[in-house]
């Protein structure tokens, strides 16, 4: 099916089977809208955006409210999965955070406004082609263009048809003119015509697997700009300090929330634990003590809906655990009941197949060297590591970690937290998006 959405996120008075025409004439009406725009004052947009971002943060908010009460039913998140995971991802916003990216990455609104050097442009349009069930993500993907004074067209994903018209009515009703800089599409995927109207933006943002973007790139004629995201993964680690008593139980805490939220499918969940000591108990115990508590989240967070092919695979790699523990490999499953939820303390760092809905494994390693050279090959797929127990080691590690290609590092229970300003993919978030001109005065 295919729909099209107006400005401000509201129901089209049109059929469902949107053309390529339609398409195109929806950008060619956010570029009309992006030309009003580029003529009022840059610190002016960037208040409204501001007062946005707070929104956003405010539980009791419309849009919040409306996340809450229909995201369940379009992604199969839990309602009080999605009342926690909104909580703590937007809790960390604010517009003063925003304000703070904007200075940090391109100089302030001053720099946009043509009053400080270098200059500042976004681009006459931006498409952004989303993917995900998480709704921070698309919320920002939607909101960062705008503050660059460029509007967006939007591709919701086939997951999440909720979040995409909800930031875009938080535009419109926070200010009218900004509203009309923001449209919302929807075509199928394989709507190859639709897809190269969409894709004739100035600038294309993409989100999704590594052959998502890709294949989003290779339709994306120059010069127009490409800014990808592709497949990440998140990953935690525990120190001997946190292997043991109140250390450990926190650790486990922090942990069994990062694996829930979301049902572990954000590229800031934890699909595995590794554990970096070297007595084996201590892999044991981390493992033991995860379990008790993603046992304790799930009467709190009950897991959302499970599509049978997941269940399938779940079940095939507790069989397989199964099979590994009954030859004596010093493999040790613990799960629930049903499959809600799973973790597999393994016998070696080897890296193995993640089921993901809250399916966790926990790797011994000996030591923090022994951890690197673990994550070395998944090094440029990292996104988050949650540190903990490592002592006067940390620092050291963190450096390596990051050399790695890792681009958050945080606590336990953190994971799902990520400040506005993170880094993700290494890179800043809305630099990518901007044009940059360099004044050399006096002009030679």
């Amino acid at each position: 099916s295919a729909g099209l959405l107006d400005r401000g996120g509201r129901a089209a008075l049109r059929p469902a089977g949107v053309t390529p025409e339609a398409v195109a004439a929806r950008l060619e009406e956010l570029r009309e809208a992006g030309a009003k725009l580029r003529r009022r004052p840059a610190r002016e947009t960037l208040d409204v955006l501001e007062r946005v971002v707070e929104s956003w943060r405010d539980p009791e908010s419309p849009w919040r409210r409306a996340l809450d009460r229909e995201l369940p039913a379009a992604t199969g998140f839990s309602p009080a999965g999605v009342r926690e995971g909104a909580a703590r991802g937007f809790g960390t916003w604010s517009g003063e955070a925003l304000r703070a990216v904007v200075a940090r990455e391109i100089g302030g609104a001053e720099a946009i406004a043509g009053t400080s050097t270098p200059l500042v442009s976004g681009f006459e349009t931006t498409a952004v082609v989303l993917a995900g069930q998480l709704p921070m993500p698309t919320v920002l993907a939607m909101l960062l263009p705008l503050v660059l004074r460029s509007p967006v067209l939007a591709k919701p994903a086939s997951r999440d048809s909720v979040t995409p018209r909800l930031a875009a009515r938080s535009v419109a009703e926070t200010d009218a003119e900004l509203g009309r800089c923001v449209a919302v599409v929807a075509f199928e995927s394989g709507d190859e015509a639709c897809t190269r109207a969409l894709l004739a933006a100035d600038c294309v943002v993409a989100t999704g697997s590594d052959a998502a973007v890709a294949a989003v790139a290779a339709k994306v004629e120059p010069p127009r700009r490409v800014v990808s995201y592709g497949h990440r993964l998140s990953l935690a680690a525990v120190g001997a300090a946190a292997t043991l008593g109140t250390a450990l139980d926190r650790a486990a805490e922090g942990l069994a929330l990062d694996v829930a939220l979301w049902d572990q499918l954000g590229c800031l969940s934890p699909i595995a634990v590794y554990v970096a000591d070297p007595a084996p108990a201590a892999a044991d115990r981390i493992a033991e003590a995860l379990a008790r508590s993603l046992a304790k989240v799930e009467e709190r967070l009950p897991r959302g809906r499970l599509e049978p092919a997941a269940s399938a695979a779940i079940a095939q790699a507790r069989a397989e655990a199964e099979m590994r523990a009954a030859a004596g490999r010093g493999v040790v499953l613990h799960a629930s009941a049903t499959t809600a939820w799973t973790v597999v303390r393994e016998d070696a760092p080897l890296t193995r197949p993640a089921p993901l809905h809250r399916f966790v494994r926990v790797h011994p390693v000996r030591d923090g060297a022994g951890l690197v050279e673990a994550l070395r090959p998944l090094g440029p797929q990292l996104a988050a590591v949650a540190l903990d127990g490592f002592g006067a080691d940390e620092p050291d590690l963190a450096r390596a970690l990051a050399d790695l290609g890792a681009s958050r590092l945080c606590r336990p229970g953190a994971m799902q937290s990520p400040p506005l300003a993170w880094h993700h993919d290494g890179r800043g978030v809305l630099a990518p998006l901007a044009r940059f001109t360099d004044l050399e005065t006096p002009l030679a």
